[in-house]
């Protein structure tokens, strides 16, 4: 049996507790997720999805509840500390690289995760070059010749590449994937997909990826969610998940939470 990497105890969180406009936007939240999981994360506006992820990863402290990682309690662990278990890619390329600096120097930095550094004194060893080289060949777009291109230059898909590769070379407990592919333009966004989905299965990682689209909610991973007002209505993994379509999607979710959604009220959602 697969050992646990995340647990979560009944997790709540409030934005404005306390006021006229307070907002229960995590409601409970047991979940366990299992080593080599890839969960696929969907739900409406105001469902709670970046809710879930910023708990996981710090950015948002817990109301109330329990985050587990590999046994560890980081319930009230600071960023910085659940980053040297925790990788996590954005929505928005730039965030996940520093612009001025190389591509190498970049990756440079990503072995470095979860240290104290600073960016004054970060150097490229001349013993990683090759490492960088094979690791960026696996991406396919010849970025393996632009190991000194500062990465500023490069296009958002160039960059969510090796943004996304820089958050597993040094293999993450857990990868929490942050709607990483929604700035892209649709080509660019099947290529990253394909990618991470690759990644994924060949480093045997533990990920959760949440998507406004139902179709790669679907077709990638092997475990789904859908959120609704701070709780998780649906979890299909399996064959069941295999053999789901969009409809079935939609038939389960307005089955659970007693609604009724479309498929492009998803694709039209912005996150919360």
């Amino acid at each position: 049996m697969s050992e646990a990497v995340l647990t979560i105890r009944d997790l709540h969180q409030y934005f404005e507790r306390g006021t006229i406009n307070e907002t229960h936007a995590l409601q409970g939240i047991n979940l366990t997720v299992t080593e080599g999981e890839f969960v696929t994360i969907i739900g409406g506006n105001g469902a709670g999805k970046s809710t879930l992820l910023n708990s996981i990863a710090g950015t948002l402290p817990v109301d109330t509840g329990q985050v587990v990682l590999e046994g560890k309690d980081i319930t009230y662990d600071s960023v910085t500390t659940r980053a040297r278990w925790i990788a996590r890619v954005f929505q928005d390329p730039k965030m996940g690289t520093a612009q001025r600096l190389s591509v190498a120097e970049n990756m440079a930095l990503a072995l470095k995760r979860g240290e104290h550094h600073s960016l004054f004194r970060i150097g490229t060893p001349r013993s990683s070059r090759p490492r960088f080289k094979e690791a960026l060949k696996r991406l396919n777009l010849g970025l393996e010749e632009r190991l000194d291109t500062e990465i500023g230059l490069l296009s958002g898909g160039q960059r969510q590449a090796i943004t996304l590769l820089m958050a597993t070379l040094q293999k993450p407990e857990l990868l929490l994937l942050d709607e990483h592919t929604a700035a892209l333009d649709p080509k660019t966004s099947a290529t990253v997909l394909q990618l991470t989905q690759q990644l994924v299965q060949e480093e045997d990682l533990t990920a959760l990826m949440i998507t406004h689209n139902m179709q790669d909610a679907i077709k990638y991973g092997n475990r789904l969610w859908m959120l609704d007002h701070g709780r998780i209505v649906v979890d299909v993994a399996g064959d069941e998940k295999k053999h789901l379509t969009v409809p079935d999607l939609l038939e389960l979710f307005n089955k659970a939470s007693q609604e009724q959604m479309t498929d492009d009220e998803l694709l039209l959602s912005s996150d919360n």
